[in-house]
């Protein structure tokens, strides 16, 4: 594995993903380690432009629209982290593995579709690790009701959500070498703590 590794956070809403994130980011700053995070949908600044069309809570668009709209978010998104794949190390809240489990698992898109695009669109570029963060139904209720601001994302039906945490699950069943699953309904520091271990276990 590069010393410069592309590492991922997923999971559905309210599993403690971008808090995780969040933390390394400040582990690697303390450590003046070089890295670059982004988030999905979002980082540069046209696919911030099309976060706020996805996530409107107004927007109401056709499945393979929004696909397509995620895809091209990322399409911008991987322009600008091209210039600092294996230079720095990146960090990425929500990617492939998102899509496959929202857009596929979720919404049943047909899985050749986004993998087709996918190709196109990263062409070389990897991810090393990912920190699949679960969380179960009681907590995810919980958590999404105590948001002081919701998207459009966080207004599924409960059962959606718990769909698309069954396919991140079946995607790490592929290739278990390459995830990490955290509890989120364990106590953060626990989880901090395994988190911190594993990252430095990839530098």
């Amino acid at each position: 594995m590069s010393k410069k590794p592309v590492i991922v956070f997923e999971g559905i809403e309210c599993s403690g993903k971008s808090y995780h994130i969040f933390n390394v980011a400040k582990y690697l700053k303390k450590r003046k380690i070089d890295f670059i995070k982004v988030r999905e949908p979002g980082g540069s600044f046209n696919s911030e432009k099309i976060r706020k069309l996805i996530l409107d809570k107004k927007s109401n668009f056709d499945k393979i629209t929004d696909l397509l709209l995620y895809l091209a978010a990322r399409s911008e998104n991987i322009r600008q982290l091209r210039k600092f794949h294996k230079k720095k190390i990146i960090l990425i809240d929500r990617f492939l593995d998102s899509t496959i489990a929202y857009q596929h698992y979720g919404f049943g898109i047909d899985i050749k579709l986004i993998n087709l695009l996918n190709k196109i669109i990263l062409k070389e570029f990897k991810v090393d690790f990912t920190f699949l963060n679960i969380v179960n139904k009681k907590n995810m209720i919980q958590r999404l009701k105590e948001r002081k601001s919701q998207n459009r994302y966080d207004n599924f039906n409960v059962n959606f959500y718990q769909k698309v945490q069954r396919g991140f699950m079946k995607l790490v069943k592929k290739n278990k070498k390459k995830y990490k699953i955290i509890n989120s309904n364990l106590p953060k520091k626990h989880n901090q703590n395994e988190i911190i271990q594993s990252i430095e276990k990839l530098l």
